[in-house]
């Protein structure tokens, strides 16, 4: 294990977090807030810890599979608790697990919430809880490669344990231009969406916390009805960019180089968008005696949909009231997931598709023993080690389901709150049904439940291995 490398990007995550606490300071003297001074303390504990963990650079700079996955784990937790501190110094969450639950749910793109009203919290306060989405959407570690000129030629370790999906790729030779590639996407279709809200007359702050939950597929409202008080237009402009920001980033570069006929053919958009159709009307048909008019029903179906296969979490209405059929295509679409290699959490709609290709080549093989079949996607064959570690990871993500699940089952909520709970954090989406729908909040769990759902959390974006790889024995060995 090479300590040395860990510590200093460590180090460089915390300087980082500094700098990504100024946006909070700058809008605490904009409207004038006491609170501001929460982050300037926690700003100088990041950097006192730090710059002496970078000063003196690691003379071993290369890292495995392990040290990748460590670093990322590691990062993302220092990430967490030190985001917690500016809401608990200014008071806005004075409980420490709850400040954590709040800071890991904004990092992880989750949205979920233990506060019972937002609107009551500090601008700045509201502006850091949104910006985390963005800062965690794309990732901290990519972020930090499109910066840091690290040698060696071990990103690829470093972006893969942190890029969600069953495989990760270059778009590019370059690791360091892979990452610069897929922020510029993301920024520019972040500034995209700030443009077109703010043509719909939506505020400034309103508009940049809601261009950052959507970017980030987060979904942290910044009024108690999240988007249900804005206008039809800003609906409508929230639901394109939460589905958009939900495609795999691969298929942008392949539009912006041209290649649109490739770009279209890539089987997992397809599918994504095709869910994302039916969904929406077999959901409006299904809700449209509840609606003045089908056109309400669909805006309402279309924004849910999108809100939750893409596990942002914003809503317009609290869909808990739905009928059953609707609410049971919601819960589905929770473990579905949006595509690999997006903002959006879930399993993937990739792994799904190679679950079900992999069905069909047993049952082919059942009837066929001697015949040779592979899985294929894209037009490419799906190596085994990827069929492997999609059915790896589906069991491992089922035995977390399942104990999360019995372990806050003795807070002696009901079954459909317990299991959506668990559902909303473990696939990063935020609110459930039940007590934990659209207008309740998490804030009822006991602590140790909420500890739970903090490591679900985390195990829902990082993809469950790096943080699992932390609590094994041999991963800290030094050789």
């Amino acid at each position: 294990m090479n300590y040395s490398i860990i510590l200093y990007i460590v180090g460089w995550i915390l300087n980082f977090q500094a700098v990504f606490m100024a946006l909070p300071c700058v809008t605490a003297l904009i409207y004038r807030e006491r609170s501001g001074f929460a982050f300037l303390i926690t700003m100088a504990v990041c950097v006192f810890i730090g710059l002496p963990l970078v000063r003196k650079k690691p003379s071993n700079k290369v890292f495995h599979t392990k040290e990748g996955y460590v670093t990322v784990a590691l990062s993302w937790i220092v990430l967490s608790i030190t985001g917690a501190i500016p809401f608990v110094i200014s008071g806005s969450i004075p409980h420490p697990v709850d400040a954590v639950f709040e800071t890991v749910s904004g990092f992880t793109t989750t949205g979920a919430s233990i506060l019972s009203s937002v609107e009551a919290l500090p601008r700045c306060v509201l502006m850091w809880r949104s910006f985390t989405h963005w800062i965690g959407g794309m990732g901290v570690l990519v972020f930090l490669l499109c910066l840091l000129p690290l040698t060696g030629g071990y990103h690829m370790n470093l972006m893969r344990a942190e890029s969600p999906g069953p495989t990760v790729s270059k778009l590019v030779p370059k690791v360091q231009s892979t990452a610069k590639i897929l922020y510029t996407i993301y920024l520019a279709l972040t500034l995209l969406e700030i443009f077109l809200l703010l043509l719909g007359g939506m505020p400034v702050f309103d508009t940049l916390c809601t261009a950052f939950g959507t970017a980030g597929t987060g979904g942290f409202g910044i009024k108690n009805d999240s988007i249900a008080g804005y206008s039809t237009y800003i609906q409508v402009v929230v639901t394109i960019f939460m589905i958009l920001f939900g495609v795999n980033f691969s298929a942008y570069y392949l539009i912006l180089t041209k290649k649109f006929v490739q770009a279209f053919k890539i089987e997992e958009v397809r599918w994504y968008l095709g869910i994302i159709a039916v969904s929406t009307l077999v959901i409006t048909y299904n809700i449209r005696p509840m609606f003045n008019g089908i056109g309400t029903a669909l805006k309402h179906a279309a924004f849910q949909v999108g809100s939750i296969i893409t596990t942002t979490g914003f809503a317009t209405t609290d869909f808990n009231q739905w009928p059953g059929v609707s609410r049971t295509i919601l819960v589905m679409l929770m473990f579905v997931g949006a595509c690999a290699g997006s903002t959006g959490g879930g399993i993937k709609v990739s792994r799904f598709i190679i679950l079900t290709k992999a069905i069909g080549k047993e049952l082919h093989l059942y009837l066929h023993p001697n015949a040779v079949k592979k899985v294929k996607m894209d037009q490419k064959t799906v190596a085994h080690e990827v069929i492997r570690s999609t059915n790896t990871f589906i069991s491992v993500y089922v035995l977390i389901f399942a104990v999360s699940t019995l372990i806050i089952a003795f807070d002696n909520f009901d079954l459909v709150t317990n299991f959506t709970a668990v559902a909303a954090t473990l696939n990063n989406i935020g609110p459930g049904l039940e007590l934990v729908g659209p207008t309740g909040n998490f804030g009822l769990f006991s602590p140790l439940s909420k500890c739970v759902l903090i490591f679900d959390m985390l195990a829902g974006r990082l993809e469950i291995f790096p943080l699992l790889l932390i609590f094994v024995k041999d991963t800290w060995k030094k050789f």
